[in-house]
């Protein structure tokens, strides 16, 4: 399941892709505009800013933007900084699988399968896909 976070942090990037500009945007606009707490955005635009995904600036005329195109971004990176795992079942959430029934799991397969669709479909949209929803089919 997607937390608030990483929900949040969607809406973030792509309130910054829909006003997309040289300029950068207070804080305060976009926790208004999106009808999240101040205070709650700022633990997320953290994350963003630490990962090079947003640059910020302090100051008068500061606030964010972001560092590349929106057609650069894809959904499954900012919630990959955002979401502690996004494996579908527990014992895929490490890349190695530790699972002590691995050899004789029926449903391992099954599981492997969907986390990999799950992966291929967030990595396969963008920002600017969210910006024009009948691209995603």
């Amino acid at each position: 399941m997607i937390s608030t976070k990483g929900r949040y942090a969607l809406q973030v990037m792509v309130d910054l892709a829909e006003h997309n500009s040289e300029d950068f945007i207070p804080l305060d606009v976009i926790a208004v505009r999106q009808g999240i707490s101040k205070k709650y955005l700022e633990i997320i635009i953290k994350i963003l800013v630490k990962h090079n995904l947003l640059k910020g600036m302090r100051g008068k005329g500061g606030g964010y933007k972001l560092t590349r195109k929106p057609s650069e971004y894809t959904v499954g990176e900012i919630l990959e900084l955002t979401e502690t795992s996004m494996a579908v079942v527990s014992c895929l959430k490490s890349k190695i699988n530790i699972c002590e029934k691995k050899t004789h799991c029926h449903t391992l397969p099954m599981w492997e399968k969907f986390n990999q669709m799950t992966h291929d479909f967030f990595f396969g949209i963008t920002l600017q896909n969210l910006l024009e929803p009948q691209q995603i089919n």
